[in-house]
């Protein structure tokens, strides 16, 4: 018990500890250096017959017994020192006087005289000896008043949100494995992200140079290319994730039972673009395929209206789109279903285009809203109806647009077994309102020919996925799992995706990921994420000190892994992120918070040796302006041949639309 007593008791005890300690040492120097107390006449033949004896000489003379048991004494009365406690007095401090007093200490007399005399030997041997035990009993008096807490030394509570990490490569056919480094406890250790289902949709977000191409999109496109899957990938600033695709495929080609082909689909590039129509009429088997790319192109072209499906002045314009579709597709076998042929074919005259429309039965419910408002002179419900569509889509007109959508090189099925493809599409980010309505029509048909059953595992990569506007991801990674389609999209922050989706189809997409890997991002997504990790227990420490001591209070509680505000702080490269497993490969560690590490040295030879994506046609200005005057021609005899057609006929002559009389209402 702390009584008045005890601590005098202690008191008393280390005063008399320190003395013996002193007293030992003091006639260890009086033996030692006796020719030293002679000079000096401090010598009586009464302590020479007392201490010259074997015991004494034995015990107080040689180099270093001697100073073991002051020492020693020293050490004990220290033991029984509380002294007043200092926040600001450090270890390392405390420590370097006791190394450098025990240093002095055990200094070696017989060295000293080797290079001075031995009455000069003596008086530096004592006084050394000393000084060092006088710096040792300061330094150990200071050590009872060190605070011995690690309260404080972790600023940033590292230690505490550390948490163990899969350290073993985890490997199958459809992996991507991903080497970093993380810090348990203080210590670096190695471990794998080893994202072992891909099917189960990958989402990756990051601000702008966190490091999501370098660090994961790119090992995504070269490890699925080396495990011979088909690819697409969709390139938001052509042809950086191109050219890393097209180089892999070549490292690998022997690694597919059959070689795919390698598609390039790019408006500024034409050289290297093949030609291909989205609207191809073999891929779009009833009217329900019509309705959803006229819906990706006109909500592509006008995200506004994504937060206002169902209202009638967007879901007009839709219908008025699909209906032009699906008379392309019946007419002439699809011939002229593409979409440069539908775009021109809008801007027909409406009594000759809505007559011709109505040829084709199966779309009479579509057009008749239309065709009653032009009959009966409703001027601004019909521009309100059928005008917003084109304006948006004169947005399209373009000849190098026209070119490229009017071939048709080849089908956006790409994992089919009998011709696998790798696909990439770029984009322009200075022409992102023209042509990402075109490339989310592209992913839009290639998404629903790929998730089919029978078909080989492919890899869909979307760079800044918000940029590009298709309704059925959330469907895509919901069931793709089922037909080997791993979907990898790529976000900024989960703000620009609720934008650009709606709330409702960004927290779905958002949600239905199993893999996520995130870098540095502010904000509510930092703390969705955050929550997504979940908690870990934690050790939350307190300290009170008085005068002569201290008490430490440590309880445990759940806390965040990885809270909102370390994953705004991460450095390029340093990801946090959870991953999905399988029944047949469980893992128990699931989430991460690591340095992806990579080889920058390899990674450079690899770019520098890059082989460009090579030409496959000399495309002329002259060729461009006569396509585009070609579609135009055909769209205009379509129209002229069947309005001939109708007007002649007795039969069809019912079917011309002629307005009463234009009133506007």
């Amino acid at each position: 018990m702390n009584t008045g007593e005890n601590l005098q008791s202690l008191r008393r005890i280390h005063d008399w500890m320190l003395r013996a300690g002193f007293v030992l040492l003091l006639l260890h120097f009086y033996m030692s250096c006796y020719n030293l107390f002679q000079v000096l006449h401090w010598t009586h033949p009464f302590l020479f017959r007392i201490f010259n004896r074997r015991f004494f000489i034995d015990f107080f003379i040689g180099q270093y017994k001697p100073r073991i048991w002051p020492l020693v004494l020293l050490i004990v009365a220290q033991l029984a020192i509380r002294g007043r406690k200092n926040e600001k007095l450090r270890a390392g401090w405390v420590m370097g006087l006791i190394i450098s007093g025990l240093c002095l200490y055990f200094i070696n007399g017989n060295f000293l005289m080797g290079w001075m005399g031995m009455f000069n030997a003596e008086c530096v041997y004592i006084a050394l000896s000393l000084l060092g035990y006088w710096l040792m009993m300061i330094g150990m008096a200071k050590v009872s008043r060190i605070i011995w807490s690690k309260i404080g030394r972790d600023v940033f509570n590292q230690l505490n949100e550390s948490f163990p990490q899969q350290e073993q490569l985890v490997d199958n056919p459809y992996s991507i494995n991903l080497p970093a480094l993380y810090k348990l406890r203080g210590k670096t250790r190695q471990c794998w992200i080893n994202i072992i289902n891909p099917f189960r949709g990958i989402l990756v977000a990051g601000s702008p140079g966190s490091g999501k191409s370098y660090f994961v999109i790119r090992h995504i496109i070269g490890q699925h290319i080396r495990k011979g899957l088909t690819m697409f990938v969709y390139d938001f600033k052509f042809d950086d994730l191109s050219k890393i695709a097209y180089n892999a495929f070549l490292r690998n080609k022997g690694k597919y039972p059959v070689v795919p082909k390698f598609y390039v689909i790019d408006f500024d590039h034409l050289n290297v673009s093949s030609r291909c129509n989205p609207l191809d009429p073999d891929l779009m088997t009833d009217i329900t395929d019509a309705l959803e790319a006229a819906r990706t192109i006109m909500l592509g072209l006008n995200r506004e209206w994504i937060q206002k499906q169902g209202e009638f002045f967007v879901e007009s314009p839709i219908n008025f789109l699909t209906a032009i579709i699906w008379f392309l597709k019946k007419y002439a076998q699809g011939r002229y279903c593409t979409l440069p042929h539908v775009m021109e074919l809008m801007n027909e005259e409406y009594e000759k285009l809505f007559s011709v429309l109505k040829t084709e039965p199966e779309i009479s419910v579509l057009i008749n809203p239309f065709v009653s408002a032009f009959v009966n002179g409703a001027v601004k419900q019909l521009e309100g109806q059928i005008g917003s569509a084109k304006i948006a889509l004169a947005r399209l007109s373009s000849p190098r647009l026209y070119y490229v959508l009017s071939g048709n090189d080849f089908s956006l099925d790409i994992n089919n077994p009998e011709e696998p493809k790798i696909v990439c599409i770029g984009n322009n980010p200075m022409k992102l309102s023209v042509y990402g309505a075109v490339l989310s029509l592209f992913a839009a048909r290639m998404v629903k020919l790929v998730n089919r059953r029978g078909q080989l595992p492919s890899s869909l990569i979307f760079d800044e996925f918000p940029t590009i506007y298709f309704s059925g991801m959330d469907s895509l990674m919901a069931t793709g799992r089922s037909n080997l389609v791993s979907c990898t999209i790529c976000v900024q922050d989960f703000s620009q995706l609720q934008r650009d989706y709606g709330k409702n189809q960004a927290d779905v997409i958002t949600g239905i990921a199993g893999n996520i890997i995130s870098g540095q991002v502010v904000g509510e997504t930092a703390r969705l994420l955050s929550d997504r990790f979940g908690r870990i227990q934690q050790d939350r420490s307190s300290v009170s000190v008085n005068s002569s001591d201290r008490s430490i209070t440590q309880s445990f509680q759940l806390d965040a892994a990885v809270p909102a505000a370390k994953i705004s702080r991460l450095s390029s490269g340093e990801m946090v992120g959870i991953i999905a497993d399988t029944p047949d490969q469980p893992i128990e560690l699931k989430g991460f918070h690591a340095k992806i590490q990579i080889d920058r040295q390899m990674i450079e030879r690899e770019e520098a040796g890059f082989v460009p994506i090579p030409e496959i046609r000399k495309v002329s200005e002259a060729d461009i302006e006569r396509s585009f005057l070609q579609i135009q021609t055909e769209v205009h005899q379509i129209v002229e041949s069947i309005w001939i057609k109708m007007s002649e006929s007795t039969e069809q002559a019912s079917l011309l639309v002629k307005k009463k009389g234009m009133i506007d209402i």
